[in-house]
């Protein structure tokens, strides 16, 4: 077995590797930018060595420097996680060439799959059904119009060499492929250093399903059933699970064998991942094959006790696969929610700062279930602008798919994380979505879901008496401490009335509070009653609590006169006051936001690529005005009515903060 290791990434997936590698007595070794030199993966690694420049291009992904590190430190072998070089037969090239074993597939075997176009072309040679489309490479813009026109939109242009999102759009019309084309052109160049881009039919309510394999050199293939990946926003996987709540028994294995049978028909070896379009109908379509270790691993391990980052290293050290196509089973379901640092109340858009608090949730057994938590980040650590917005992924299994969607509920309510807008609202409010629940869900699950954006979770009113009982209780015991502390007269402390108002999300609910040694009867105004027990004191930023013996975890924040609560993909304004108070705070006039209507305003720190207009020129609702790149993303930005720019304060190469004005109109 290798003695030594080295990693050629980054965050999670970098610490993911590290864990496996310890766990079977083996040394790592971790690489590192400027950016990412206090960054988790340096600090469990058993060495590191610094490689260049924040920005991939000059650090991560170019082959000399991470040979050198490989050179510097004696490694063996070299396990590349996902993205940057993962999918690089020319990485792979030089690992062989320098007898370094690479712990992934043979280059030949990244050639024929890693490359989407050669791919589909051998699909189709063996068999495989595959999504109509253009499998040449494409020239320029109008040749990617005609052809976008010969095939019937929409139409998905996406880069030959990419992966994880980067270099994929749609198109509706011509416009719309014009732009995608130069976009996706763009990204793949600078994501990939490979600019190559193919056009294929966009399938409307598709699902998105995929086959986990996992092959030796010795003629051995497995499949280790099916991942759902149905619920994406631009291209990218958010919500995975396996299995999928819509496959057959007959369906899976069709689509396993398959997937096997076109892994060894390249030679393949080590995990890899086999993409499917099924359709309503259970009809299943090739997509391409991942060539590498899917993010979304860690529900495939949960559900069949399979350690696959460990199956890739033993494969890779010459063994055979120690387990059969028999042994494979599915024991329970598993969920996992992407943490993203991105914003869901600014169109996912990406975010960046410093990390005031992570404190995920306890892994480990959680009632009938279990939590698992693949993060590369800390408390106090900066997330940068430079790389994928990615900073942890939330895996949750249970015995039934119900109970893993409730284990995840309360692992995300538990989950805190401050200093960084964060998709952790969305994604609570999804594990709640009748949709999801119901299993019943396609690609399109967030553009029709919330086709204007994501605005926040509105509890229902049984939910929001549940939250406004806890909050009286924890009032009271608030209200007890500061008697204590500051509201002594003479000999008797100041006494804690039992009435009480709360509001939240514009409900009120007037109350009676009966306190106890073991927690509180709140009776509301209509006659209702709720028994509300806990451990939460003053200054705790998590509360614990039961109402009417039903779990209820809140993320807690103080304000004036009440608390700022967070709970199943909401965030309350609670107010607590006395009948007097709130009969005084009905009369306050409300504060109005300011009026931003003019001006465009940078949605994310990011970098400005070029400008599409000119002062003094008039615009259409829809119009391109700029484009900012951000965590190797371009987003164009466009008008959201007809106007006339009076003013532009930004230009190409200029670096924004959120919400700097890059253009005014009249």
């Amino acid at each position: 077995m290798f003695e030594k290791i080295l990693i050629a990434n980054r965050g999670e997936i970098a610490c993911r590797v590290i864990k496996t590698a310890r766990k079977m007595g083996i040394k790592t070794v971790a690489v590192y930018s400027d950016a990412d030199k206090h960054a988790l993966h340096v600090e469990m690694a058993d060495e590191a060595v610094h490689i260049g420049p924040p920005p991939a291009n000059q650090s991560y992904i170019v082959i000399d420097k991470i040979m050198d590190a490989i050179a510097q430190t004696g490694a063996q072998a070299v396990h590349p996680g996902y993205g940057f070089l993962s999918e690089n037969p020319k990485f792979a090239q030089a690992l062989e060439t320098a007898s370094v074993a690479f712990i992934g597939p043979p280059v030949k075997a990244i050639e024929a799959m890693g490359d989407k176009i050669t791919s589909k072309k051998i699909a189709q040679e063996a068999g495989v059904s595959t999504v109509p489309g253009y499998m040449g490479l494409i020239e320029d813009a109008e040749e990617a119009v005609k052809i976008s026109n010969e095939i019937g939109y929409p139409v998905m242009i996406k880069a030959s060499a990419g992966g994880g999102g980067k270099g994929m759009r749609i198109a509706w019309n011509d416009s719309e492929a014009r732009e995608g084309f130069q976009s996706s052109k763009n990204e793949a160049a600078n994501s990939f250093g490979d600019d190559r881009i193919f056009i294929e039919k966009f399938v409307t309510q598709p699902r998105h399903i995929e086959i986990q394999v996992l092959c030796d050199a010795h003629g051995n293939g497995i499949y280790l059933n099916e991942r759902e990946c149905s619920i994406q926003r631009r291209n990218q996987k958010v919500v995975e699970e396996a299995p999928s709540p819509f496959l057959d028994a007959e369906t899976r294995k069709a689509m396993g064998e398959q997937s096997v049978a076109l892994a060894k028909a390249v030679g393949y070896t080590s995990a890899g991942t086999v993409e499917f379009i099924v359709d309503g109908e259970k009809n299943f379509y090739f997509l391409e094959m991942n060539t590498r270790l899917q993010v979304e691993h860690p529900v495939t391990e949960l559900i069949t006790g399979v350690d696959l980052v460990e199956q890739m290293i033993r494969v890779a050290n010459g063994e055979p696969l120690s387990i059969t196509q028999d042994d494979v089973k599915i024991n329970g379901w598993a969920i996992e929610n992407r943490l993203y640092a991105e914003d869901p109340y600014r169109g996912f858009l990406p975010s960046i700062g410093r990390l005031t608090r992570y404190r995920p949730p306890a892994e480990g057994e959680l009632g009938e279930g279990i939590v698992r938590n693949d993060t590369g980040v800390f408390e106090g650590g900066e997330i940068s602008m430079y790389y994928d917005p990615m900073i942890a992924k939330l895996c949750t299994w249970g015995p039934t798919r119900g109970a893993a969607i409730e284990v995840m509920r309360n692992a995300l309510d538990s989950f805190e994380v401050e200093g960084i807008g964060h998709n952790l609202p969305f994604v609570a409010a999804v594990m709640d979505h009748p949709k999801f629940i119901s299993g019943d869900m396609t690609t399109a699950f967030i553009a029709e879901e919330y086709p204007e954006g994501f605005e926040g979770v509105a509890l229902s009113e049984a939910q929001l008496k549940h939250v406004a009982a806890a909050a009286a209780a924890m009032n009271r015991v608030a209200e007890i401490r500061r008697t204590r502390v500051t509201g002594r007269l003479g000999n008797h402390e100041r006494r804690v009335g039992s009435e009480w108002n709360v509001t939240l999300q514009d409900t009120s609910f007037d109350m009676t509070v009966d306190a106890d040694q073991k927690g509180a009867t709140i009776a509301f105004a209509d006659g209702e009653t709720m028994r509300v027990e806990g451990d939460w004191t003053p200054g705790d930023s998590l509360a614990r609590m039961t109402v009417d013996g039903t779990p209820l975890v809140l993320k807690v924040d103080k304000i004036t006169q009440g608390f700022r609560l967070r709970t199943r993909g909401a965030d309350l304004k609670v107010h607590v006051r006395s009948p007097r108070q709130a009969e005084l705070a009905r009369l306050m006039p409300e504060k109005l936001p300011p009026d931003t209507s003019k001006l465009l305003l940078c949605p994310m720190p990011g970098l400005i690529v070029k400008i599409d207009v000119e002062e003094g020129q008039e615009v259409q609702e829809g119009q391109a005005l700029c484009t900012v790149e951000a965590m190797k993303m371009e987003n164009i930005l466009r008008a959201e009515k007809k106007g006339v720019v009076s003013r532009i304060n930004a230009g190409p190469g200029d670096s924004l903060k959120v919400d700097d004005v890059i253009m005014e109109f009249e």
